[in-house]
Formats: structure tokens, C-alpha cells, sequence
């Protein structure tokens, strides 16, 4: 803790430490603080652990905070954590806080939002005027985000659950099937994608990894039943080999690119294994090997006519059905225009 803002922390428990404790305004006028920034400042030192609680004066009829008088005798012997974050750790720390907001509306938001008010108390000097520029070098954003109001419970119990390793019973939404399935997992971690929080799970009837998107889960009861962790089982791994979060066989694609896409194309890593060919005319052809043969055909298609699959034969024949289907949409439907 630095500079003022450990001033105000400290001068905080000092006027509360009177006999007569203080109240809002007197923190107000001694700390030079708007309310606001009193009551967090309060908030603060009741999660610091300090025992402290308001106490209203039936003479004055304002709530005075004061600390239990048997922890009084201890303020002397107090000691904070000597935390010196560099600039770059603070950097990294606001880059990694941008993922707060998979979790919008979530009492994890707000854990994580209390953390945050806690690290800025201990912000080096010279650094505590520059914290809010510090804070808008990165932007999250919210688009194409899922929404978790409600799923505290079950983001809860599966933590519980792959921190204890145990086993699982799950009611889970099943698109495929448009129901909703029963049945035992282990839940082994989560991981994030595009703004949408899942997990990896071992099914017990079939003994195969699987992806289970949050918020389809609608009721989770931890087992007494305990799992050991499949030793072969790499989420890091099994992430880099799939192309978007479906980790199903592996494929090696083919698929050219016109030169008005090849300069984006290049700038990225698509798969762990892959190649781009230059051509004459500018454009580019990328060969990868990947897992996730849907979501490869979304992504080629997305890119209309700057891209088409050369290999496998099997997606090539895909996405020019599909393109087919679509043709034949806009033919009827505009056909009298």
C-alpha cells in the first residue's frame, strides 16, 4: 500500500479506533472523500478482516462506526501486506480482468470487482493518477457474450466439483437432441470461448471427453463418488487441436483464399499444423490440420465467394450444397422482384 491512498486507509482506522468511533461525515471531512468513497473505504476494511460495525447514537441519531473493544488492544500490532506491483503487472492484471465479463450479472463479477478495488489500494506511487488511463488500455466487450444470471449455482458446484474430483449428476439441454438429458460426468475444467464459459467433462456411460456448454446445464448434484483424472486427458492440448471448441477427429483441410483475404489470413495462427502457399495472383492456399469439420465450414463460408475448399472432398461437397440451398432460397423468395 502507497502514497495517499494508504494515508486515508490507515487514518480511516485510526479515527474509527476512538472511543467514540466516527461517523460518515467525520470521515468525510478528515479524509476529504465523498460518501461514496467512504462506504467502500468501509467496505474495504471489513473485508481487510478488521471486526468493525456501526453503532447508531439514540442522542445524535447518527450511526457512528466503531471496532469491538477487545480487538482495540491489538490495533498496534497491526501489519498489511507490502505488495509493490510494476507497471507491467498492473498492465496484465487489467488485461485479465477484461474476462469479468463472461460473468455479467454474476456474484463472480462482484467477487472480481472487489479484488480489483482491493489491488488499487496498493498501487506504487506515481501510478495512482495514471490508474484510470491504465484501466482503459484494454476495452472488453460484451458482443456475442452469454448471459449467466442465474447460473451461480452451477458455475459453484462444478468448481466444487473439478477442484474435489467428483462425479456428477447433470440435467443438460442437449441441442442435438432438442432435450433435456440425464446423465454422470467428471467434470474435469472450464474453459472460455467467444464470451461463453464451458466445460470439459468425462462421460461415465461412454468414457469419452465432451464439451458442455454452462449455461444448458440446468440442475448439477455433486456425488459422493470420486474420479481420477485421465492421465492422457491435455485441455491445453485438446483446445489447440480444434479449430472453435468441437473436439472431434482431426482433418486436414485445404482451402484457397482470393488476395483480397490473403494479407488477414496470414496475419493469424488457424491451426497448430499448417502451411500457406503463395500464388501468383496474390492469392493463397492454407492447409491445416484441425478438429472441428463444422465449424470449418462456417468459417469458410463466411467468407463467401474470397474462399473455397479444395480439400476434403467431403466439405468441398458440403458447402457447395449448402451454397446450392441458399441459391435456390433467393431464386423463390425473389423471384417476383
Amino acid at each position: 500500500m502507497r502514497g495517499k491512498q494508504l494515508f486515508k486507509f490507515l487514518k480511516a482506522i485510526d479515527l474509527i479506533s476512538r472511543p467514540h468511533g466516527a461517523t460518515i461525515e467525520d470521515l468525510s471531512d478528515e479524509l476529504e472523500l465523498d460518501r461514496r468513497s467512504i462506504y467502500r473505504l468501509l467496505n474495504l476494511i471489513g473485508e481487510f478482516g478488521f471486526p468493525i460495525y456501526d453503532d447508531k447514537d439514540s442522542m445524535e441519531r447518527k450511526k457512528r462506526w466503531k471496532f469491538q473493544d477487545d480487538y482495540l488492544l491489538k490495533l498496534p500490532n497491526i501489519t498489511l501486506p507490502d505488495l509493490k506491483f510494476s507497471l507491467s503487472e498492473i498492465i496484465a492484471l487489467y488485461l485479465l480482468r477484461g474476462h469479468e465479463k463472461t460473468y455479467k450479472g454474476t456474484e463472480i463479477e462482484k467477487k472480481i470487482g472487489s479484488a480489483f478495488s482491493k489491488i488499487d489500494i496498493f498501487v506504487p506511487d506515481g501510478l495512482s493518477a495514471n490508474l484510470e488511463k491504465i484501466k482503459t488500455l484494454f476495452t472488453p466487450t460484451l458482443k456475442f457474450s452469454k448471459d449467466y444470471t442465474g447460473k451461480e449455482e452451477v458455475i459453484d458446484k462444478l468448481t466444487e466439483a473439478i477442484l474435489q474430483q467428483r462425479t456428477s449428476l447433470v440435467k443438460y439441454h442437449s441441442f442435438d437432441q432438442d432435450k433435456i438429458c440425464d446423465f454422470k460426468i467428471d467434470p474435469l475444467s472450464f474453459f472460455e470461448n467467444k464470451g461463453g464459459l464451458y466445460t470439459f467433462v468425462k462421460t461415465t456411460s461412454f468414457g469419452d471427453i465432451r464439451t458442455l456448454a454452462v449455461e444448458r446445464i440446468q440442475e448439477l448434484e455433486i456425488t459422493d463418488a470420486t474420479f481420477e483424472y485421465p492421465d492422457n486427458f491435455d485441455p491445453e492440448e485438446k483446445l489447440e487441436s480444434a479449430f472453435d471448441i468441437v473436439c472431434d477427429d482431426p482433418v486436414r483441410t485445404k482451402i484457397w483464399f482470393s488476395s483480397d483475404q490473403a494479407k488477414y489470413i496470414k496475419e493469424r495462427t488457424w491451426a497448430k499444423e499448417q502451411k500457406i502457399t503463395e500464388q501468383k495472383d496474390g492469392s493463397i492456399i492454407l492447409e491445416m490440420k484441425t478438429s472441428g469439420h463444422g465449424d470449418v465450414k462456417r468459417w469458410v463460408m463466411s467468407y463467401g465467394a474470397d474462399a473455397k475448399v479444395i480439400e476434403p472432398e467431403e466439405l468441398h461437397d458440403e458447402v457447395l450444397s449448402d451454397l446450392k440451398k441458399s441459391i435456390e432460397y433467393y431464386e423463390e423468395v425473389f423471384s417476383d422482384h
